[in-house]
């Protein structure tokens, strides 16, 4: 396993079969571990976010079937349960799949359910070459973002995109930290990112922790500060790109886009090729995940509106393609931002 990846480690025996994760509900006040030795606890993670982002997703959906084989459980089932744990961040369900795809073969093609040491240890060796891939994926998305960031850059971001969501340095905060390490970041402005606050709880975490000269701010204060001129470039992440270039990602990101748009700064888009669904054929076709009430009633425990108070809350937002100035991959930059585009991208990779 990469040794950048914290967010997640695999537990084999005698101390596992069991996932680890890094408690990221809990930070920045406490770093602690939760340790899943079954399905229902790693659903029931992955539901609230104690493990989130999209190639993290990814990693842990794979893990999962690792998990579930070598405990012997039924793991067409699980597979199936962890995939539906989160709806719109496709990677979740993406990594599922190529897990379960070799959990398979390791029966030889009989059609019959492989010996469990057998297939365990192909889901898991699929797993771990998940996280490798990532982690060289997020390497090659920083070097190729790093052409976009001008000198001296005032960057804004939103939700959170590092080491927490990756097996690697992240997506756009990948990209975030090479412009720092390579002395073009002047600032990096951080959206707080309502309701569950992940820019910042998350991002100024680890941005504090790489010594990246950074300022928190009010989600509805990103259109006074690109106004004032003080933003150069906008970096986001995405949880599932449509066939025709729409991202869904944390909500909030839609408004930034437009806010962008409207102030002539380049709104940058940073995912793997694995975040690309061609089975998704637009923007209109995402299934967006709404979360419970509470997020949004309360704010770090404590309500924040009476009672019974109904609320709107959905985990995402899509951004049309028409918005997007650049989608940066492992395997280049996109531009423009078109279906043609992206369809040259699953061609070259063979997807």
């Amino acid at each position: 396993m990469t040794p950048q990846m914290t967010a997640l480690r695999w537990l084999d025996p005698p101390d596992g079969p069991a996932i680890v994760l890094l408690d990221q509900t809990r930070l920045p006040v406490e770093e602690s571990y939760l340790t899943c030795t079954d399905i229902p606890q790693l659903v029931d993670a992955i539901g609230r976010l104690v493990v989130r982002g999209a190639p993290m997703l990814g990693v842990a959906g794979a893990f999962g079937v690792g998990l579930a084989a070598a405990r012997g459980d039924d793991v067409e089932a699980a597979a199936t349960a962890i995939a539906a744990a989160r709806p719109t961040a496709v990677n979740l369900s993406w990594g599922v799949r190529r897990a379960l795809a070799a959990w398979r073969a390791a029966a030889g093609g009989t059609g019959l359910v492989p010996a469990r040491n057998e297939g365990a240890k192909a889901a898991l060796a699929e797993a771990r070459a998940i996280a490798e891939q990532d982690a060289a994926a997020s390497a090659a998305m920083a070097l190729h973002g790093l052409e976009l960031v001008p000198p001296g850059a005032r960057i804004l971001t939103h939700c959170n995109t590092g080491g927490l969501v990756s097996a690697g340095a992240g997506t756009a905060f990948a990209v975030i930290l090479a412009a720092y390490q390579a002395g073009r970041l002047e600032r990096l402005w951080v959206d707080e990112t309502r309701p569950l606050l992940q820019g910042a709880r998350l991002t100024a975490w680890e941005a504090r922790r790489a010594g990246i000269p950074h300022s928190v701010l009010a989600d509805g204060a990103a259109g006074s500060l690109l106004a004032a001129g003080e933003v150069d470039l906008v970096l986001t992440g995405a949880d599932r790109i449509a066939a025709d270039g729409s991202v869904a990602n944390k909500v909030g990101t839609y408004g930034l886009a437009v806010l962008a748009r409207h102030h002539n700064v380049p709104f940058v888009v940073v995912a793997p090729v694995s975040t690309v669904d061609f089975a998704t054929p637009d923007g209109r076709s995402i299934t967006v995940e709404y979360r419970p009430a509470s997020e949004v009633a309360n704010l770090a425990g404590h309500p924040v509106a009476p009672a019974g108070t109904e609320a709107y809350n959905p985990a995402f937002d899509v951004t049309p393609a028409e918005l997007i100035t650049a989608l940066v991959t492992e395997e280049g930059l996109i531009h423009p931002v078109t279906p043609g585009n992206l369809r040259v991208l699953d061609a070259a990779t063979c997807r």
